[in-house]
């Protein structure tokens, strides 16, 4: 269907304007629908992580829950379970929405 638009649009003795006009259009699509909520999108999670602080539990890229023990300028030391530290880079963590989950043991009734 584009490529009909575009020949159609080449097809005639019309000047430079109207055979551009489509092409113009569909960058402007792409631009709107695409790239530009993409990059909103980044600068929402970037806003979040430079708001991240001690104390905040988090999940990095690679599934691991932790909390943030130390905000370093291009690293965070996250904990990820007692005296067990790590030296993270800022653009693989994430802030969690939920804690850690936690495995119940159940006792049985003998």
């Amino acid at each position: 269907m584009i490529l009909n638009i575009l020949l159609q649009s080449t097809a005639g003795q019309g000047n430079m304007m109207t055979s551009l006009l489509p092409i113009v259009l569909i960058f402007l699509v792409i631009w709107l629908f695409m790239i530009r909520p993409q990059t909103k999108k980044q600068k929402e999670v970037e806003k979040a992580r430079a708001a991240l602080k001690p104390g905040d539990k988090v999940i990095t890229n690679g599934g691991i829950f932790g909390k943030i023990r130390e905000v370093k300028e291009d690293s965070f030391i996250v904990e990820i379970s007692e005296n067990v530290r790590v030296r993270i880079e800022k653009s693989a963590v994430f802030a969690a929405t939920q804690p850690a989950p936690q495995k119940e043991e159940k006792k049985t009734a003998k």
